[in-house]
């Protein structure tokens, strides 16, 4: 295997616990809109694709119309909500902590990059981090792979030195898309929804963050260093 090692991870779901402040920032828009405040299962399950899809699936569900400045409303709602639940999974920081020991890390998400690196940085995420990627970018949102391919040349690695770690389909699609490997956060919200049945028994899955840093040693090989972006 050559190039750099490569670790990145999903945001929302795998790095954070962000259900709640998501839930109650869609929520805050539908009741302006006039609607029913949704449960917060629901409005998890339409998390992943970025935030227009987001307000458009949440403003459906409430039978209320879907306009582009609703959009612009839910960012600026979610803006003054992004801490107040907010938090790392318990064990994230040591787990990224062990792996950046020996690589670099980088974050790949559809979230906007603005309130992704307000996140990481107030939750003492950021040291770890060399390259964050938002789906506000110059790249199609994931799972179209040029976002990570741009990461794997950026740090010099190949698809077979790379893995991506993820809570969903989209970032399962975004791997097999780029010919990466996979690492799978079974805790994480968004894997409720994953159609089990499409997993081929060469992704590693993880059930706590503790897990990670064996689980990308076993998917590139104990015997050399792993580089996290």
């Amino acid at each position: 295997m050559s190039g750099a090692r490569l670790v990145v991870f999903d945001l929302d779901g795998t790095l954070i616990d962000s259900r709640r402040d998501l839930t109650d920032s869609a929520n805050m828009l539908v009741v302006e809109r006039g609607g029913t405040p949704l449960p917060e299962a629901d409005i998890t399950r339409m998390v992943g694709e970025g935030a227009a899809l987001l307000v458009r699936r949440a403003l459906t569900a409430a039978k209320l119309p879907f306009a582009d400045a609703d959009v612009v409303r839910f960012l600026e709602i979610y803006d003054n909500q992004l801490l107040a639940t907010t938090r790392p999974y318990p064990g994230m920081r040591q787990a990224l902590e062990e792996v950046a020991a020996a690589a670099v890390v980088a974050v790949l998400t559809n979230k906007p990059l603005a309130p992704a690196r307000v996140l990481l940085e107030a939750l003492d995420l950021a040291p770890f981090i060399a390259t964050t990627l938002g789906g506000d970018g110059s790249f199609p949102r994931k799972p179209d792979p040029s976002s990570l391919r741009y990461l794997t040349n950026l740090h010099g690695a190949s698809p077979a030195s790379t893995v991506m770690v993820g809570d969903t389909r989209i970032d399962f699609e975004t791997a097999a898309n780029a010919g990466t490997h996979v690492c799978l956060a079974r805790y994480g919200f968004g894997y409720e929804q994953f159609d089990t049945t499409r997993l081929t028994g060469r992704e590693a899955l993880v059930d706590e963050p503790a897990e990670i840093p064996d689980a990308i040693r076993l998917l590139l090989g104990a015997g050399e260093q792993v580089r996290v972006l």
